[in-house]
């Protein structure tokens, strides 16, 4: 894992402190963080944010700054969006991402 993805880790474990439900799991080259068995965020090697944010919440994530869709080879995850830039530095809008990232998966069954 890369330094920049690292310590967007360490900042997400931080903010998450010890929740019920939450696990960490290596995905997609990196580290995800969990909510029951559900992938809620996860750091990307360049040092984006991975959120999962659902169908019906994807055209108001992209509309949030930082946000784009999230590709994975020629295909766009739908449901997903990468958040990048200078807006993952403040704890408040990371926060503000994992909670939007939480609303949804809260809604899935616990795997």
């Amino acid at each position: 894992m890369s330094l920049a993805s690292e310590e967007l880790s360490d900042r997400i474990r931080g903010l998450l402190g010890a929740r019920p439900g939450i696990t960490e799991q290596k995905m997609f080259g990196g580290r995800c963080f969990m909510l029951d068995g559900n992938m809620l965020v996860g750091p990307m090697k360049d040092g984006s944010l991975l959120v999962r944010v659902g169908k019906d919440g994807y055209e108001h994530a992209l509309a949030l700054p930082g946000a784009r869709p999230m590709s994975m080879g020629a295909r766009t995850m739908s449901g997903f969006v990468e958040v990048t830039g200078d807006v993952l530095e403040d704890d408040e809008v990371l926060l503000d991402w994992i909670e939007l990232a939480r609303s949804f998966v809260e809604t899935l069954p616990a795997k």
